[in-house]
């Protein structure tokens, strides 16, 4: 009997499906953890579409998008129907065919007794309501092949007395995602859903200004935005049997005292 192919090492590592060539809309690409996933991705050669509410952090994202791969955007926003329709109407226009949606644009919030009743109803319109409508613009987009990942919150899960607003609709965007991959993993598409704990980001301004944050990061009692976009990497690099159906990402170092 032959001795085994020694140079076959299909039992020491699954496929890992090549990005280059694939299109993506990701949604809040300009800043924080959306823009780390961005600029990870282009530069694997995936074609970038995204948008941001701020038209300099915009234009400061795609910069640094295109010095490592080729990506375009739009200054919108996302909790106005119109700008959400107006976002993917372009992202089709300028990419034709994508397969790959990332769903992460969101806004903070405080506690419910804390906000007026509009600053509510705006976050749920960017948090909550603006993630399903993406995810179905793009799971009907894709049709029957794609991949769609959604970034939800540890916030979810550490329930606090100022989260009621943001652990209530990170928790139903979980439960969301978690359905979402039972309806279309039978039609082709892949969904996922990503958790990250306490992430350096504009996100948490004026809370945790640009310094503090460093030194939390330092410390390894908070993540790096390129932290999650590796885990996104993951998920977006196994094969196509394979779901990463959740993923949580949290700092080594707890903050919990």
């Amino acid at each position: 009997m032959a001795d085994a192919d020694k140079k076959n090492l299909s039992d020491a590592h699954t496929e890992m499906p090549a990005l280059k060539g694939r299109k993506a809309v990701i949604t809040g690409g300009t800043t924080g953890i959306g823009r780390a996933i961005a600029v990870l991705l282009a530069s694997e050669g995936v074609e970038i579409f995204t948008c941001g509410r701020n038209e300099q952090h915009l234009e400061d994202g795609l910069k640094r998008i295109n010095e490592v791969g080729k990506g375009s955007g739009i200054a919108c926003d996302l909790s106005k129907p119109d700008d959400l329709t107006r976002f993917f109407d372009e992202a089709e226009q300028t990419l034709g065919e994508y397969d790959i949606a990332v769903i992460n644009a969101a806004i903070p919030a405080d506690g419910l007794a804390q906000m007026e009743e509009d600053d509510l109803r705006y976050a749920i319109a960017t948090d909550f309501t603006a993630y399903i409508v993406s995810a179905h613009r793009a799971a009907r987009h894709m049709e029957d092949k794609g991949d769609i990942v959604l970034i939800g919150s540890m916030s979810a899960h550490s329930l606090g007395p100022s989260s009621t607003v943001y652990a209530g609709m990170k928790a139903g965007v979980a439960g969301f995602a978690e359905a979402m991959r039972k309806e279309l993993g039978n039609k082709g598409i892949k969904v996922g859903f990503v958790e990250p704990a306490k992430t350096g980001a504009d996100f948490h301004y004026p809370d945790i200004p640009a310094d503090e944050q460093r030194e939390l990061i330092n410390a390894e009692e908070m993540l790096r935005a390129e932290d999650i976009a590796v885990g996104v990497h993951y998920m977006l690099t196994q094969p196509r049997r394979a779901v990463v159906q959740q993923l949580v990402i949290t700092q080594r170092v707890s903050d919990e005292k």
